[in-house]
């Protein structure tokens, strides 16, 4: 409830950017952030599409890949790569989603901030709840996965 009361930094036409304000919060407990690097972050999905799902997002507030300064770009993907490899410590997984949903028509919940998102995923880890109840199970709440996950995020 914190979050929403809050001040926060709002884009051009005035709404704000989850993905701008989550690191100022200063609480990577409370916000889910598991790691953070000199360009780009790492945090857990408050809509996992699966237990682990967690996103890497650069630091500054740009819709395209292609926008992307270099150093930054590489970092995103070495986020990737610890991401994975936490993951695969941690929960052994099956196999992995992992991409960018870029603009709203590709997916994009956030479509105004570019993020990657990596998916950790099990065999028959699917079910029916998302098609006809519109809904997502998790199998662990999401403090239980970060206490599982952050301490694995640093050296």
């Amino acid at each position: 409830m914190a979050y929403v009361s809050a001040e926060h930094d709002h884009d051009d036409e005035g709404r704000h950017c989850i993905f701008c304000d989550l690191p100022a919060v200063g609480d990577d407990a409370q916000t889910l952030i598991l790691a953070r690097g000199t360009h780009c972050f790492v945090i857990l999905n408050a809509h996992p599409y699966a237990t682990g799902h967690m996103m890497v997002v650069p630091y500054a507030h740009l819709e395209r890949l292609t926008d992307l300064p270099g150093d930054a770009l590489v970092e995103l993907m070495e986020l990737a790569q610890i991401a994975q490899v936490v993951l695969e410590d941690a929960m052994h997984p099956h196999g992995f989603n992992i991409g960018i949903n870029q603009g709203a028509a590709a997916g994009a919940g956030i479509a105004d901030h570019l993020h990657l998102h990596v998916v950790p995923r099990w065999a028959g880890d699917t079910n029916f709840m998302t098609t006809i109840a519109d809904l997502r199970v998790m199998p662990q709440h999401l403090d239980e996965t970060y206490a599982l996950l952050h301490p694995r995020f640093t050296p």
